[in-house]
C-alpha cells in the first residue's frame, strides 16, 4: 500500500512540475472553481451559508451554467467524471449512481439509501431506503451543480458517505427581462435515428425588483443504438427526458425573500441499456422499458435579522418508477403458458422535508450556522412475476387459477416502509487570525423506520407470508477543521469527519433469500489534508487532497440463488480507502486554458465479508471494493479568439477510467477506456452561439457497468458510439 501511495505521489508532483513549467508568468486572470476556470467568482454554499469556493476548507468542486454549456453537459455521466475523485455508475436515468472516493459496495444501485446524497436547492432527495428514481437532473437553466467530496454528516445527515451532489437551478430574477433557447441534433454510429433537443427559458420580471417568475422547459431525444435481436427491434434503448421548472421570487422588503420552486422531469427508457459484451445488441423475450417521474415543490424564506440570516425551508417530492425485466432466461418454460415470464416493477415515494437555520452574517471572528431538520418519507413498491395466460392456463389443468395467478400474477409482494429523521446540527469557525481558523460542528440525530413485506398466495408460494419490522436509532456525527492561510494565494486545511446511513429492512418477500430480513446502519470516518493555491496572479491553480477513509459495518448488497437471484443487505466487515486527488487549471491570457484532475484510490474490504452464496463463503481482506477504479483522469484544452471575428473557440476533452471489478466475486470489470470528445464554435452575435461537437471521438468501446455479468451471460451497459452534431444556444441578453 505505501509503495503504491508514493508512487502516485510521485505521479502527482511530476504532472505539477510539468503545469509549473507551462505558465509563462506574464499574465494574470481570475479561474474558478477546482478543474474548472472561468473569469468570475464561484460562491458555493457547501457549508450552508454562501462562500467563496477557493476559501472553503474542504474538497469541493462546483460547475457553473456557462461551464456546463460550454462543454455540452446536458446529464450527469458529461460533466461529474471531471471531477477528481469521482466515478459514474453508469446503467440507466433512475438507477445510475454517482461514486466519491470508492466509498460503495455494489455498482448497481444501492438497495439501501444512497452512499453519496443527491439535493436540488438544499432539498434532500435521498430518502432513506432503496432508492427511487436517483436524481439526474438536465442542466439546462442551472445556477450551478455542487461536488462535495468525503462525508458530509454533519450539516447535511444522512446519505452522504461519500459526499453529495447538490443541484442550484436558477432562481427568478426582480431586475430584468431574460430568454434563453437551446437546440441541438446529432447522429450516433450504429443508430437510424436522430438525437435532438428543444429547451427554453423565460424570466419576467411582473413587479420591478418585487416579483419575478422564471419558467423552464425541456424535451431530450436520445437515440437508441442497441439491438435487441430476438425481438428484431433495432436501437431500442431510445430515451426521451421532458421536464420544466418555475421559480418564483418575492422581495417584499430589502431584508426579505420568498422563494418558490416547482421541478418536474420524467423519462421514458423504450428498452433497458444493457448488451452482450462486446456487442451492440441483447436479447430479451420481451421489451424492458423503464419510465421515472420525479416532482418537487417547495417554498423558502430568507430573512436578514441584522445579527444573522434566518432560512426557513419546505418541501415536498414525489418520485415514481416503472420498469419491467425479462426473467425467460430464469424460469425457462416452467410453467408452460405459452408466453415468456417477466416481471415488474412499480414504486413510488413522498418526501416531505422542512429544515430552519440560522446563520452569520460572515467575516467575524467567530462564523456559526445552526439548525434543525426534519424528514418524513413514505415509499412502497409492488413487484410482480408475470406469465400470459397462466391463470387461464391454471385453471385448464383443475387449478385455482384467479387465486395463484390472479390477472397472470403468479408470485408477488409487496414492500412499504415509513422513515422520520429528526436532527438538531450547528458548526462554528474560530477566526484566530487572519491566518488560522478552527471549524467545529456536530449533528444529533433520531431515526425511525417502519417495514412491512407481504407476499401474496401464489403459485410461487402458495400459502403466503408476510412480516413487518419496525427501527430506530440515534447518534451524534462530529466534525473538526483546521485551516492555515498564510496568504491570499495558499490555503492548507485538515479536516476530520463522519458520515452515516440509515438502517432499515430488506425489501425482499421472506423465504426467497436468507434471514437477512433487516440491516442496521453503517458509518464512515474521514481524514483528510489539503490544499489550494493560486498562482501567477490567479492564472495557475493547483489543487491536492489525501484522505483515509474508515467504513464500518459496511451495508454489503449480495444476491441470492437461481432462478430469482434476489438481492439482500447485509452488514458485513468494513473497509478502507486510502487516496490522493490532484486538479490543476492553467489560463494563458483569453486565449489557452489547459485543466486536468488525477485522482488515485486504493479501497479495500478491510476485514472478510462473509456470502453464504459464494465460493469460500465470502469475500477476504484486500478484496477491491465494486467499482473502485484506482486511476481516474480528466484533461481539457480550450482555445478561445475572441477578438477574431464570430470568435471560434476550440474545446478537446480527454478522461481516463482504469478498470474496477463489478461485483463482489465477479471477474468482470467495468471502466479500462479513454473517451475522447471534441467541441468547436463561433459567436455570430453576443446572443448565438453554434457549436459541432463529436462526442467519443475515436469511437471507444467500453464497459460502464456490469453488475449481473457471468461468463455465461456477460451483460453490461457500455459506451456510448460516437456521436456527432450541433448545437445552438440563443440568449435575449
Amino acid at each position: 500500500m505505501r509503495r503504491k501511495l508514493n508512487r502516485a505521489l510521485l505521479h502527482a508532483a511530476a504532472g505539477s512540475a510539468g503545469w509549473v513549467i507551462l505558465v509563462p508568468g506574464a499574465f494574470a486572470q481570475t479561474v474558478g472553481a477546482n478543474g474548472v476556470a472561468e473569469e468570475n467568482t464561484v460562491i458555493v454554499t457547501a457549508n450552508k451559508r454562501e462562500q467563496n469556493l477557493r476559501e472553503v476548507a474542504g474538497s469541493v468542486s462546483a460547475y457553473t451554467g456557462e461551464q456546463l454549456e460550454t462543454i455540452g453537459a446536458q446529464s450527469l455521466s458529461d460533466y461529474v467524471t471531471r471531477l477528481p475523485g469521482v466515478v459514474f455508475n453508469d446503467y440507466q436515468p433512475g438507477v445510475s449512481e454517482v461514486v466519491i472516493r470508492g466509498v460503495a459496495a455494489t455498482t448497481y444501485h444501492e438497495q439501501g439509501q444512497t452512499v453519496v446524497g443527491y439535493y436540488v436547492n438544499e432539498i434532500p432527495l435521498s430518502e432513506p431506503g432503496w432508492p427511487i428514481v436517483i436524481p439526474d437532473v438536465d442542466t439546462f437553466d442551472l445556477e450551478r451543480v455542487e461536488v462535495l467530496r468525503g462525508p458530509q454528516g454533519t450539516l447535511f445527515g444522512s446519505a452522504s458517505l461519500g459526499g453529495l451532489v447538490n443541484y442550484i437551478a436558477k432562481p427568478a430574477e426582480t431586475d430584468d427581462f431574460d430568454a434563453a433557447i437551446q437546440t441541438s441534433v446529432g447522429s450516433t454510429s450504429h443508430s437510424d435515428d436522430m438525437s435532438y433537443a428543444v429547451k427554453g427559458m423565460v424570466n419576467l420580471p411582473l413587479i420591478e425588483d418585487k416579483l419575478a417568475v422564471r419558467v423552464a422547459g425541456l424535451e431530450r431525444f436520445d437515440a437508441g443504438y442497441v439491438d435487441n435481436i430476438r425481438l428484431n427491434n433495432s436501437d431500442s434503448n431510445e430515451l426521451t427526458t421532458r421536464g420544466g421548472r418555475v421559480s418564483a421570487v418575492f422581495t417584499p422588503t430589502e431584508t426579505t425573500k420568498l422563494s418558490w420552486l416547482t421541478m418536474y422531469q420524467e423519462t421514458e427508457l423504450d428498452d433497458q441499456t444493457y448488451v452482450t459484451i462486446p456487442t451492440l445488441t441483447r436479447d430479451t423475450y420481451v421489451p424492458e422499458p423503464h419510465e421515472t417521474e420525479m416532482l418537487i415543490n417547495s417554498l423558502r424564506l430568507d430573512q436578514d435579522l441584522g445579527f444573522g440570516d434566518l432560512t426557513v425551508l419546505g418541501a415536498v417530492a414525489d418520485k415514481e418508477s416503472t420498469l419491467i425485466f425479462d426473467y425467460t432466461g430464469n424460469y425457462g418454460e416452467t410453467y408452460q403458458a405459452g408466453g415468456p415470464v417477466f416481471g415488474v416493477g412499480e414504486a413510488q415515494s413522498k418526501s416531505r422535508n422542512i429544515e430552519v437555520r440560522l446563520s452569520s452574517p460572515g467575516d467575524g471572528l467567530v462564523d456559526w450556522v445552526v439548525g434543525a431538520m426534519y424528514l418524513k418519507s413514505e415509499k412502497d413498491s409492488i413487484d410482480r412475476t408475470r406469465q400470459s395466460g397462466i391463470e387461464a392456463f391454471l385453471n385448464r389443468t383443475g387449478q385455482a387459477g384467479s387465486v395463484l395467478a390472479p390477472g397472470d400474477d403468479f408470485d408477488r409482494y409487496v414492500v412499504e416502509r415509513d422513515d422520520q429523521e429528526q436532527a438538531l446540527f450547528g458548526e462554528v469557525t474560530f477566526n484566530f487570525s487572519d491566518a488560522w481558523a478552527l471549524t467545529a460542528g456536530g449533528r444529533l440525530f433520531k431515526a425511525e423506520s417502519d417495514n412491512g413485506v407481504v407476499r401474496p398466495p401464489g403459485l410461487a408460494n402458495p400459502t403466503g407470508v408476510s412480516f413487518d419490522q419496525s427501527t430506530s436509532e440515534d447518534g451524534f456525527t462530529p466534525k473538526v477543521s483546521l485551516s492555515w492561510r498564510p496568504g491570499a494565494d495558499l490555503m492548507m486545511y485538515a479536516t476530520y469527519s463522519e458520515g452515516f446511513r440509515v438502517g432499515g429492512a430488506n425489501p425482499n418477500p421472506p423465504g426467497t433469500v436468507t434471514d437477512a430480513r433487516t440491516y442496521d446502519s453503517d458509518s464512515v470516518t474521514n481524514y483528510e489534508i489539503g490544499v489550494r493555491s493560486t498562482l501567477a496572479g490567479g492564472a495557475l491553480l493547483l489543487d491536492a487532497a489525501a484522505f483515509h477513509i474508515k467504513w464500518d459495518d459496511i451495508q454489503v448488497r449480495l444476491f441470492g440463488p437461481a432462478p430469482t437471484y434476489y438481492s439482500y443487505v447485509t452488514n458485513a466487515g468494513g473497509a478502507e480507502n486510502d487516496g490522493i486527488e490532484f486538479s490543476g487549471t492553467v489560463r494563458a491570457g483569453e486565449v489557452l486554458e489547459f485543466q486536468t484532475s488525477v485522482t488515485y484510490i486504493d479501497a479495500q474490504v478491510a476485514s472478510f465479508v462473509p456470502d453464504t452464496f459464494a465460493p469460500g463463503g465470502g469475500y477476504a481482506e484486500g478484496t477491491t471494493l465494486p467499482g473502485s477504479s484506482e486511476w481516474t483522469i480528466s484533461n481539457s484544452v480550450s482555445l478561445s479568439f475572441r477578438d477574431v471575428r464570430f470568435s471560434p473557440h476550440v474545446l478537446l476533452m480527454h478522461r481516463y477510467l482504469s478498470e474496477a471489478p463489478v461485483a463482489f466475486g465477479s471477474a468482470f470489470e467495468k471502466g479500462d477506456y479513454h473517451i475522447v470528445d471534441l467541441r468547436a464554435g463561433l459567436n455570430f452575435s453576443k446572443q448565438i452561439d453554434v457549436s459541432l461537437f463529436a462526442n467519443n471521438l475515436f469511437d471507444e468501446y467500453g464497459t460502464l457497468n456490469a453488475p449481473f455479468a457471468n461468463a455465461a451471460f456477460p451483460l453490461g451497459s457500455v459506451t456510448r458510439p460516437r456521436t456527432v452534431g450541433v448545437t445552438m444556444n440563443w440568449s435575449f441578453e
